[in-house]
């Protein structure tokens, strides 16, 4: 391949990953066509998208961007997996596609500038999504304030109860007994 037409793909490269901040690194190796279209649809249902990268290429685009540590588990056939809301969306679609695609492999995964080894991938899947770990965190917070709010009103209720079945008794013409 010509120096020309490396240059260009590393520019395609830089341009097409200019915005990705975080994704997952496999190969694609030994799975057929039929397969592979099938992965690639469903990812793209998803919002994800595969894109196969030439590895010495892909480490002159990426140097000096956010995704530039996923040089480091570029190592034979490499496709790149971006999109979605999060890297762990990505991740669980990844390893639940792997139950049924043997051939699937996981290179490595970049996520808020951590690097997840090839064997991680498994455990960022189980990670909360963002929106997941925000509801977690707001439900953390409010748990306290509703047992709060429970214990002072749960008494008043109890009172307004009582009185209640005073009122209604009296109304019918009941004699209260006073308690002894």
């Amino acid at each position: 391949m010509s120096k020309p037409v490396k240059n260009l793909i590393v520019e395609s490269y830089r341009h097409r990953f200019a915005e990705v901040t975080g994704a997952v690194v496999v190969s694609l190796r030994g799975i057929d066509a039929n397969t592979n279209n099938d992965l690639r649809g469903t990812l793209a249902g998803k919002n994800m998208r595969v894109t196969v990268v030439k590895n010495g290429l892909a480490r002159r685009a990426w140097s000096g961007t956010a995704i530039e540590q996923l040089s480091e588990v570029l190592n034979g056939p490499s496709a790149l997996v971006y999109g979605g809301e999060t890297v762990v969306d990505i991740a669980r679609e990844l390893v639940s596609q792997a139950k049924q695609i043997s051939e699937l492999q996981f290179r490595g995964a970049l996520m808020e500038g951590q690097l997840f080894g090839p064997d991680q991938l498994v455990n960022l899947s189980k990670y909360p999504t963002r929106d997941e770990a925000q509801a977690q965190a707001l439900q953390i917070i409010l748990s306290p304030g509703q047992s709060m709010a429970s214990a002072a009103l749960g008494p008043g209720r109890h009172i307004a109860s009582l009185v209640k079945a005073i009122e209604e008794k009296l109304e019918h013409g009941d004699q209260i007994n006073p308690v002894k």
